[in-house]
């Protein structure tokens, strides 16, 4: 039997919507992890408004769902993320801050100024973003060094005071033990000192004998 042309215009309107699905999955994926802004598909300054619509389109066409594409709950989840991370004001305000510096180091390197027409170009914005991915790389490795000589000094403070904690515990033993056996010092001293007094008396009575 033959297809009308409506069912021919549905099937094509679903494969197309299938299509858009993996390739949106496929760019998001493709995306540098800490770039918040490229995972969204949006740019610095954009209001937040902007933020919240942008994850609500692209997370209605990825979900996992609405989808069978195996990398979907991965995509969704970077996305998700993303949009948490711009909507939080300070993480934001750092993203931002990378890409000004980015943006910045590129106009110096080429001797451009703000009005330079290069700056809108699509070839500006691939360059821009790759340095912002390299500035990311640098702050996130860095980020882990002082996390990590964080941990390496916490370790050696907890060590020292433990060490402290056991010197104590010794000299708390120690005193306890002095102080338990003072007693038995005290006696020994005595029969000492009346050992030594009855050995001189016997020596004396000798010699007067």
């Amino acid at each position: 039997m033959a297809q009308t042309e409506e069912e021919i215009d549905a099937l094509l309107s679903r494969e197309s919507l299938l299509l858009n699905k993996d390739s949106e999955i496929a760019r998001i994926l493709a995306c540098f992890p800490l770039d918040s802004y490229s995972i969204l598909d949006l740019l610095p300054g954009c209001p937040s408004t902007d933020i919240k619509a942008q994850y609500r389109r692209k997370s209605l066409l990825i979900h996992p769902d609405k989808t069978s594409n195996p990398d979907a709950p991965d995509a969704f989840n970077r996305l998700k993320k993303a949009s948490s991370e711009l909507l939080d004001d300070d993480k934001r305000a750092l993203l931002d801050e990378i890409f000004a510096d980015a943006r910045s180091l590129l106009m110096r390197q080429r001797g451009w100024s703000a009005s330079n027409p290069e700056l809108n170009s699509r070839q500006f914005l691939i360059d821009w973003k790759e340095k912002v991915k390299s500035l990311l790389v640098d702050t996130e490795l860095r980020r882990r060094r002082l996390a990590n000589a964080a941990l390496k000094q916490e370790g050696r403070d907890r060590e020292k005071q433990e060490s402290e904690i056991e010197l104590r515990k010794r000299k708390r033993d120690h005193q306890k033990a002095w102080e338990d056996t003072r007693d038995d010092r005290i006696t020994n001293w005595r029969d000492y000192k009346k050992t030594v007094e009855s050995k001189k008396k016997s020596k004396k009575t000798k010699v007067l004998g």
